[in-house]
């Protein structure tokens, strides 16, 4: 039963979801139990032959008793409803945090890309007590990442991104798995999850094999696809300027705007979707061209842009 010994909880979130289950349980099993009571009560008490009354009750009281119980239902579902909601919808507000670790899953593995470059196979290496970002796609399936110390899962789809954040605050070893049946080797489908102190973190990340960090290698990327040919400041092709596009609301030609997050990067770039205003659609584009971590360092070093301009206006 998931929030007791076997797993335990390492976060605030996960503690706030243990009592809400252990609640609505006990609420839950009190309901049961009194309809049981009340069911061999009554089969006891108006047996056949009993001397019990059965005279019908007088009207308002049937009136009275109704209602009653129907207002006292209505008022303890709506409750339950705000208090559970309530920590749903506080779990969807996305922490700022620069610490952000990509995952892609494929059948029937997760390969991980930490901030430094460092690549894991079926582990996640976190510092305690900071909160961290998941980008996640899949190369093939739906998959669905499940955290269970963490109380959290959430999809990772094909062709599109998805996010997972949270801070956990207990060190030590954990499992995740996939929970969405993706071929043969699903149940094989599993993984360690790492949190450690910030110190043994950063003693760790130095120990990889020294690799150059996401933003570096998509800069690489960008110029060896010919990419700085046109995005170039000075370029002498009519391209958008990537300096300061991520995260900002872009004019759609023919109408609209769409914010230039990690999926409308991800489509410009393997399928020329979303043109811009005011620019004419000769971008070519990526797909089978590129794979998944060649797009994700891309990301990293268009969103590094907007992190230059940025400390470059303050």
């Amino acid at each position: 039963m998931i929030g007791f010994s076997d797993v335990p909880e390492i976060s605030q979130y996960a503690s706030a979801i243990d009592v809400k289950f252990i609640v609505l349980t006990a609420l839950t099993g009190a309901m049961g139990i009194l309809v049981f009571v009340l069911v061999i009560v009554f089969s006891i008490r108006y047996r056949r032959g009993s001397p019990a009354s059965r005279a019908p009750l007088p009207r308002w009281m049937q009136r009275d008793v109704e209602i009653g119980w129907t207002v006292a239902t209505l008022f303890t579902f709506l409750f339950v409803f705000w208090w559970m909601a309530g920590a749903q919808l506080s779990a969807l507000a996305q922490p700022k945090t620069n610490f952000e670790i990509h995952i892609e899953a494929k059948q029937w593995m997760w390969k991980v890309e930490q901030p430094n470059g460092a690549r894991e196979i079926n582990a996640i290496h976190v510092p305690a007590n900071t909160d961290v970002r998941l980008i996640m796609t899949s190369d093939d399936v739906i998959h669905s990442l499940f955290l269970p110390a963490l109380r959290i899962k959430r999809d990772v789809l094909p062709g599109r991104y998805t996010y997972l954040w949270f801070k956990a605050q207990r060190p030590g070893t954990y499992n995740f798995m996939c929970t969405q049946f993706c071929g043969t080797d699903h149940a094989r489908m599993i993984g360690h999850f790492v949190v450690m102190t910030p110190e043994d973190y950063a003693r760790w990340s130095m120990a990889q094999p020294e690799t150059d960090d996401l933003a570096r290698e998509g800069a690489r990327l960008f110029v060896s696809f010919g990419c700085s040919g046109c995005h170039a400041p000075g370029s002498r092709v009519h391209a958008p300027d990537l300096h300061g596009l991520y995260g900002r609301q872009i004019p759609l030609d023919g109408g609209g705007f769409v914010t230039a997050d990690e999926t409308y990067i991800r489509d410009c770039i393997l399928l020329n979707k979303h043109i811009p205003a005011g620019y004419p659609p000769v971008m070519p584009h990526f797909q089978g061209v590129v794979n998944e971590e060649q797009v994700t360092s891309l990301l990293a070093y268009i969103r590094s842009l907007s992190a230059e301009q940025q400390g470059a206006s303050r």
